[in-house]
């Protein structure tokens, strides 16, 4: 979720469900340490429970970088070796990691050493086209003897060449049988399932098998999707926001953006699906995106776009 997930669309997604956990887009951890790029790791307070994800490959680099992590008040550090991005690739970190199992765990360990906070992995269950759960079960176990027990597995596989970051979320087969397997033979780690998941019916199917189910693309493209979770997963009786009455909570933010000078368009995109399925929604996308135009526009143009949207249905 690289350029996608930033702390404007966590702030958002934290008004549709009080409780689902919330992850950050992967930060190199290099940019933090070398880099002192700390306003990567800026975040609203409203975002909790929120963890932040690290790639990299250095014990000594991803320690330091889960210091300032903690030190920003976060509740948990994530380190992504999941990612199939060539990008990514060329740093040796990501995907890549998890032909060197031995490499992770000195990782997680020098991590977890360093904070207090949870540190966990997110993962594929192998890499390029091979399908071999020995190789999967053997990461999980040597990355585990770092100190790592929880693990959010995206149930393909990654292929590190041939395949765009696009494809790979959806050319490689998913593999739940893989993931539920490792819960069975692993019954003291946690283990989350990602990938292809997108309605209550899977997520409730999964939770049969595993802890936990992470949504990633579809979480985005239909945030929505979320407005239940509290009531379903976390006995949380609240009454379900509309959407409409999403957008009008956000006046506040949208105020404070525009006291500091920030554009409404770093918001504005990650409202694109608001109304996904919903009669009207293209025509909410197009309004949006010619709002983005509009560098001077505010609350009140945004209230106007919801307008024209009631006014087709």
């Amino acid at each position: 979720m690289m350029d996608w997930t930033d702390r404007h669309d966590r702030y958002f997604l934290r008004l549709i469900s009080k409780h689902a956990g919330l992850y950050t887009e992967m930060i190199n951890a290099n940019a933090l340490v070398k880099g002192k790029a700390l306003h990567l790791l800026e975040y609203n307070p409203e975002e909790h429970y929120v963890a932040l994800q690290l790639g990299g490959s250095e014990p000594a680099v991803l320690a330091e970088a889960a210091k300032l992590v903690e030190s920003f008040g976060y509740d948990e550090v994530n380190l992504n070796v999941g990612c199939p991005s060539e990008r990514v690739q060329s740093g040796s970190f990501g995907a890549c990691l998890m032909l060197e199992p031995n490499l992770v765990r000195d990782c997680i360990a020098a991590m977890s050493e360093a904070v207090n906070i949870p540190v966990t992995v997110k993962c594929r269950i192998g890499v390029d086209k091979e399908m071999d759960y020995d190789f999967f079960k053997h990461f999980i176990n040597v990355v585990s003897e770092g100190g790592c027990n929880t693990f959010i597995v995206h149930a393909r596989n990654a292929w590190l060449k041939g395949l765009s970051p696009k494809e790979n979320r959806t050319i490689p087969p998913l593999r739940y049988d893989m993931v539920y397997r490792l819960k069975e033979e692993c019954p003291d780690l946690k283990i989350i399932i990602n990938g292809g998941i997108k309605t209550y019916a899977e997520m409730d199917e999964h939770l049969k098998h595993v802890d936990g189910v992470m949504l990633g693309r579809e979480a985005y493209h239909n945030p929505y999707i979320l407005s239940e979770v509290d009531q379903r997963y976390f006995n949380d009786a609240h009454d379900i926001l509309s959407r409409e009455e999403i957008l009008h909570q956000l006046k506040p933010y949208i105020d404070g953006l525009r006291e500091k000078d920030i554009y409404l368009s770093h918001l504005t995109r990650h409202l694109l699906g608001l109304f996904q399925g919903q009669l009207g929604a293209r025509q909410w996308r197009r309004a949006l995106t010619d709002l983005a135009r509009d560098k001077s526009a505010g609350f009140e143009e945004l209230s106007n776009c919801l307008k024209h949207l009631q006014l087709i249905r």
